[in-house]
């Protein structure tokens, strides 16, 4: 088995089309299949099931994948730790982001990282604060953007600024034409709350607020991201609360309202494994702090 060969078969289980993975690898499609079918024969398993229409991945090519994942991102790490313990410049940071909440302040960090440091390569991921973590712990990524969390073992994290949640109404809503709004206006209102898989930070913190509120009976829709939530505002069929920079949106039809006896705001800062020896992460870290006196 050649580590060339679990590089093309992520690009296949990636894609789940032949044509595009022969493309990103920079091979031949022909050759390519040759490679996956191969690599069937040296594990003596099925890791693809292909039809005229479709590639799809077995569950034994679903947990091979993800192996083959780890080992080539180990081997990358451990690239870049050897180059780092010689004293050798970092040629790659790996970013963690939970997308959209960066979106306020993700450019401005890599647009000094990229003056500070022009020769160094930028990767950036989006994933929710757990698989962020977990990421930071294996290696696979230096720097996250996240939710608020303790210290604990190796992982250190610095709150860098309080995103600010305002009640978002379609800019017909009667509300949108009043100076002054308080819980009690909601009550009769349909709320748009956030409702993930995965349980996320922000999720369990609207919950909370909401039940704190006594406005729980009042969500009648749901969504996975604040661009949805926007985007359901937008077609007038209930009220949400989303961040501040949500008003610069193109084309939006929303209106951004404070309401009197709330005041909801979600942390969000960095985080970074304290044993990862990757050169400059020091400095990476210090210019992510600095952002943390605009921002808030």
């Amino acid at each position: 088995m050649e580590l060339r060969q679990l590089h093309y078969f992520v690009a296949v289980a990636e894609e789940l089309h032949f044509a595009r993975a022969a493309s990103r690898v920079h091979i031949a499609q022909p050759a390519l299949s040759t490679q996956i079918q191969s690599l069937e024969r040296e594990l003596g398993v099925q890791l693809l099931i292909r039809t005229t229409r479709r590639v799809e991945l077995t569950r034994a090519g679903a947990t091979f994948y993800e192996r083959c994942v780890r080992i080539l991102s180990d081997i990358d790490l451990s690239t870049e730790i050897t180059r780092s313990v010689a004293g050798k410049t970092v040629t790659r940071i790996r970013i963690g982001t939970i997308y959209p909440a960066t979106v306020g302040v993700l450019p401005a960090f890599l647009a000094r990282i990229a003056r500070k440091y022009p020769e160094i390569q930028l990767h950036i991921s989006s994933g929710s604060t757990d698989d962020i973590i977990r990421n930071l712990e294996s290696g696979q990524i230096n720097i996250g953007f996240i939710r608020p969390v303790e210290n604990i073992g190796s992982l250190r994290f610095f709150s860098i600024a309080h995103e600010r949640y305002l009640l978002a109404v379609e800019k017909g809503n009667a509300l949108a034409s009043r100076g002054d709004i308080g819980i009690d206006d909601l009550r009769d209102q349909k709320i748009i709350s956030f409702s993930r898989q995965n349980l996320s930070y922000t999720e369990r913190y609207f919950a909370e607020k909401f039940a704190e509120h006594d406005l729980t009976r009042n969500i009648a829709y749901t969504c996975d991201d604040t661009f949805s939530l926007v985007s359901l505002v937008s077609a007038g069929i209930g009220i949400g609360f989303a961040p501040e920079w949500t008003a610069d949106l193109p084309n939006s039809n929303v209106a951004l309202l404070k309401v009197k006896g709330i005041d909801f705001r979600i942390g969000l800062g960095i985080a970074w494994n304290a044993e990862d020896p990757t050169t400059s992460r020091n400095d990476i870290v210090d210019i992510a702090r600095s952002l943390a006196r605009q921002v808030r």
